[in-house]
């Protein structure tokens, strides 16, 4: 035995410490009007969400993402969600201003219907 002290512990690299799960959860509320799936609630990342559930039907669309729920055991109507499948990002807020039009199939029927050669020889349209 020595009079050292023992060595500090030693910290935990970023990939032995376990990750914060961030809570993502849905609490069903109502069936939708047609039967075919249900109105949600869902916390995720600190933000209340009004979504819906439907099954996944074969060749039909899917809008938003793909989740897996696993029942939690505080009420039956509360999910732990699994998100299998992204959904497509959200399209961009609306832009102030007029629409940018000027592509270049734009640029080439604009200069073949008004195009420099035009009046340049003393032509008027009247």
């Amino acid at each position: 035995m020595s009079d050292e002290p023992d060595p500090p512990e030693r910290p935990l690299a970023t990939s032995d410490a376990p990750e914060p799960k961030a809570d993502d959860v849905v609490m069903i509320h109502s069936p939708m009007s047609d039967g075919q799936g249900y109105h949600v609630l869902r916390l995720r990342e600190g933000n209340v969400e009004l979504g819906a559930i439907r099954n996944m039907r074969e060749g039909a669309p899917v809008h938003g993402d793909v989740v897996k729920l696993s029942p939690r055991k505080e009420h039956e109507r509360l999910y732990d969600v699994e998100v299998l499948v992204k959904g497509p990002n959200a399209p961009e807020p609306p832009r102030s201003g007029p629409a940018q039009v000027a592509t270049d199939a734009y640029r080439a029927n604009w200069d073949a219907i008004f195009g420099a050669g035009r009046g340049s020889g003393g032509e008027t349209l009247n």
